[in-house]
């Protein structure tokens, strides 16, 4: 009985210690941009919206990360997919590349552009809100033809 039990424990770990993405991996790495894109966008738009006291140094800052990030992800999309794993991009990543890219480019323009309206100083809550909403309709163009819900 008790080697029946230390066969079913056994497996049941062994089974559980399989679901995880392999942070390393093309999919790991693209993750956890996307995961640090969201947080700082999250804070960014916070302190649009009043659920973050808004702070001119680090909205600033913030908007230099992002820009940042934004160029990143693309690189760990190899040419195919990769097999495994559970990834919410839709096959249409993989089979309508140019696209892929254009929408890419848009985010990083976005972001460069929130950028851009950092520098006039001292920062105006309202003149920032336009380069954030472009920056957040640049995500949810993406996610609307390649990310899977």
């Amino acid at each position: 009985m008790k080697f029946k039990s230390l066969i079913a424990l056994t497996a049941v770990l062994t089974l559980t210690a399989c679901g995880g993405v392999d942070p390393n991996s093309p999919q790991g790495q693209r993750q956890a941009i996307f995961k640090e894109m969201l947080k700082v966008s999250e804070n960014l738009g916070g302190m649009l919206r009043g659920r973050i006291a808004f702070d001119e140094t680090r909205f600033a800052e913030g908007a230099v990360q992002l820009d940042k990030l934004s160029h990143e992800p693309w690189k760990h999309f190899p040419q195919v997919r990769e097999e495994g794993g559970d990834t919410r991009a839709k096959d249409d990543v993989w089979q309508r590349q140019e696209r892929f890219q254009e929408l890419a480019r848009n985010m990083e323009a976005s972001t460069a552009e929130l950028v851009a309206a950092t520098q006039n100083k001292p920062l105006r809550e309202q003149a920032l809100v336009a380069p954030v909403k472009r920056v957040e309709d640049a995500c949810k163009a993406c996610h609307e033809e390649f990310r899977a819900y």
